[in-house]
């Protein structure tokens, strides 16, 4: 059984000491900044200049990336396995699967899966986690590529944002959608449904109740909590990120909860002052 090499885009929000722990290979999306192109900037610095007021952009792997990407581990004898971003929210996965095709008539004999995680941010990051945890336990590509098609779709996101002006700019919202809210306080409940794409499900008034409903939503769907660690990623507001924490400890046994700046590629959609939870549950 040949070994196989784990990428992942830098969507799924993973922690250097985690790549490094678990030799994971991360394909970095760009962050565009005025004149500027980053494929790896300081989260602390990225913040800063949104607050500062900059509209940054991202730009989508290509094949050539892909290509790139691969093709090292390729030569070297590995197979690959490939957990990539949503392809709702990004043309990052299609890019990949044309790479791997290409280098797939080049290399014969080595085997290259790639997925579609219909995730992003720690979503992505607890199916590589976990991938990642089942190839260091000896099980084969196929069984780890099997076991992250079959449960994908249990991986849970509920976000909520506290400035409706950046999903307006993203279009997400619309301009009048967006002035009323801000008059009224109403705070949008979203997430990611079972296609991967960013949907509103609900909206409630005030943040703290925004941030009650996050809590309450991880009490009701969650399974097995005490096996799981549940993520609350957050646009530079830790604070009320922290605040949730507490109150899902408070409802639920679960193992741990993780508070993380959510990731400057997502975050430049997304803007300061978003507050997830992702975690596992039964469904979406």
């Amino acid at each position: 059984m040949a070994e196989f090499k784990i990428f992942c885009n830098n969507t799924a929000d993973i922690s250097e000491e985690k790549v490094k722990e678990f030799d994971l290979n991360v394909m970095n999306l760009v962050i565009n900044i005025g004149d500027e192109s980053y494929r790896r900037i300081p989260t602390d610095a990225f913040y800063q200049k949104l607050r500062e007021g900059a509209l940054p952009t991202t730009s989508a792997a290509n094949i050539g990336e892909g290509i790139e990407a691969f093709e090292p581990a390729l030569q070297a004898g590995y197979d690959i396995l490939c957990l990539a971003f949503s392809s709702a929210l990004s043309t990052t996965y299609n890019a990949i699967c044309m790479a791997a095709e290409e280098l797939g008539g080049k290399y014969p004999d080595r085997k290259i899966y790639v997925i579609d995680t219909v995730a992003a941010s720690s979503g992505e990051g607890i199916l590589v986690l976990k991938a990642a945890e089942m190839r260091r336990a000896g099980k084969s590509i196929e069984e780890v590529r099997d076991w992250v098609e079959a449960n994908k779709r249990n991986v849970v996101h509920w976000f909520s944002v506290d400035d409706l002006n950046h999903l307006k700019r993203g279009g997400r919202i619309s301009a009048a959608t967006a002035a009323v809210g801000g008059m009224l306080n109403i705070k949008p409940i979203l997430h990611v449904d079972n296609d991967g794409r960013l949907v509103k499900a609900d909206k409630v008034r005030g943040r703290t109740k925004s941030l009650s409903y996050l809590a309450e939503k991880v009490e009701k769907t969650i399974v097995n909590p005490e096996e799981q660690v549940v993520y609350i990623p957050h646009g530079d507001c830790a604070e009320e990120a922290n605040w949730l924490r507490d109150q899902i400890l408070n409802k639920v046994n679960v193992k741990d909860v993780v508070v993380q700046h959510l990731g400057p590629v997502i975050a430049a959609h997304t803007g300061v002052g978003l507050v997830a939870v992702i975690y596992m549950g039964a469904e979406r």
